[in-house]
């Protein structure tokens, strides 16, 4: 069978690469890709991004299922299309995947389905919006309704940052948000105390599976400092998801997420990303939802799976994921992320590339350098093109032997500006 993956990034090669490794898959293309994907022969990048073209190459070349990265194409109605011409694809309708492309339609969702998540307001006026913080004081969350590649959400330790994240979203839009059709609007929250995890799980409309639980971590500097990002490296499993949250996890957010989604009228399939805020007493709450794999959680996640991707996926697409059970490493897995100068606001793009290891099979990989922000330049060099450039991730004996291969793996990589936290974990190590 022929497949395809729909993305450029991390997350996009880690998917393209675990595949490659089924026995039922010929052929991987993955659109458009990156320079990791183009370094490995079995691996094709399609230079394809806009869905009609998408459609058209599935067609034309006899794709037998499709599954996509990112929450772009999913918003504007790639599954939708795919299936008006009898293509299996695997993620939600733009109706379904509105549970990410807009956080005031996610607010609403859970506050009608009783699903647990921090008091809010939404503003598309910015001196009301600016009245609410100096009401409320800090911390605080404030979140663009739209996406914004993980860059949407500030928070707020001072009213000075929350004042000037709102006049970011409102009224400059510096984080390049795609504004819904309601235009500039911006969801302000309670902070809420606790442990973060990332709660992932494939469903298909029916049946859920839960994936193994991870944790990344969002801040750009060692000690959960600095600004947002979309995630400057994971690991799994999260310790804070004990066997209790998750069936707490499961009982109050994940499945009436799912009966709530079908009885408004847009069934949920695909991935499913719950991003949890877990207080110490355990009891969890809903940070935010994507409607797709976490990036850099998938890749972390599809390091420890044993079982056989495209078998999975097939099932999902084709509603019987109720006959899958899942296999893990029962190893940890960890990824450091290597960002580009000037990441997350300005990235620069063009630096040279050294000592990347060689693309390796799954069966032998204890490391894996997944890419993100790479291309090949016309000399064949790889080179940075996005701001996380790439994932370096190891699989180790516990969490603490992951970390140390991955940095291990991480030193002989170079690029200029290259950032990246030394801490990644530090948690999980801790809570040992």
């Amino acid at each position: 069978m022929k497949m395809l993956v729909v993305g450029g990034g991390g997350r996009e090669h880690a998917l393209a690469w675990r595949l490659a490794q089924s026995p039922k898959v010929q052929q991987v293309f993955v659109a458009p890709g990156n320079g990791g994907t183009a370094l490995d022969a079995r691996l094709h990048n399609v230079a394809l991004t806009d869905v009609p073209s998408l459609a058209d190459f599935a067609q034309a070349a006899g794709i037998g299922l499709t599954v996509v990265g990112p929450e772009a194409p999913l918003a504007l109605g790639i599954v939708d299309a795919f299936r008006a011409r009898g293509l299996r694809i695997v993620g939600p309708t733009q109706a379904a995947a509105r549970l990410e492309s807009s956080k005031a339609f996610a607010k609403a969702f859970m506050q009608r389905h009783g699903i647990p998540t921090a008091r809010h307001a939404t503003f598309s006026d910015a001196a009301a919006a600016h009245a609410h913080v100096d009401q409320h004081g800090a911390p605080i969350v404030v979140k663009a309704d739209g996406l914004a590649a993980g860059k949407g959400v500030v928070v707020a330790m001072t009213t000075a940052e929350a004042h000037e994240a709102i006049d970011f979203m409102l009224l400059d839009n510096k984080l390049g948000v795609v504004h819904n059709a309601e235009g500039a609007r911006v969801v302000i929250e309670e902070f809420l105390v606790g442990e973060e995890a990332s709660f992932i799980v494939l469903t298909d409309g029916k049946s859920v599976l839960p994936l193994a639980s991870s944790q990344d971590h969002k801040r750009l500097l060692d000690g959960d400092q600095g600004p947002n990002t979309g995630g400057m490296g994971a690991y799994s499993p999260a310790p804070v998801v004990t066997p209790n949250v998750h069936a707490k996890v499961m009982h109050e957010i994940i499945l009436p997420t799912i009966a709530g989604m079908a009885k408004d009228g847009a069934p949920f399939t695909g991935f499913l990303y719950a991003g949890l805020m877990i207080d110490a007493e355990g009891r969890p709450k809903t940070v935010e939802f994507n409607a797709r794999l976490g990036d850099p959680e998938a890749e972390v996640i599809l390091m420890r799976l044993k079982s056989d991707l495209a078998d999975v996926l097939l099932h999902a697409a084709s509603g019987t994921l109720d006959q899958v059970e899942l296999h893990w490493d029962r190893r940890a897995a960890l990824g450091v992320v290597m960002a580009a100068h000037g990441y997350p606001l300005e990235p620069r793009k063009g630096d040279v590339i050294e000592g990347l290891p060689a693309p390796r099979d799954a069966a032998d990989a204890d490391t894996m350098v997944f890419h993100a922000g790479t291309a090949r330049d016309a000399d064949g060099r790889i080179v940075t093109s996005g701001g996380r450039v790439l994932c370096v991730t190891a699989l180790g004996e516990s969490v603490k032997v992951a970390q140390q291969r991955a940095y291990e793996a991480l030193r002989p990589i170079h690029f200029d500006g290259a950032q990246w936290r030394t801490d990644i974990g530090h948690r999980a190590i801790k809570s040992r």
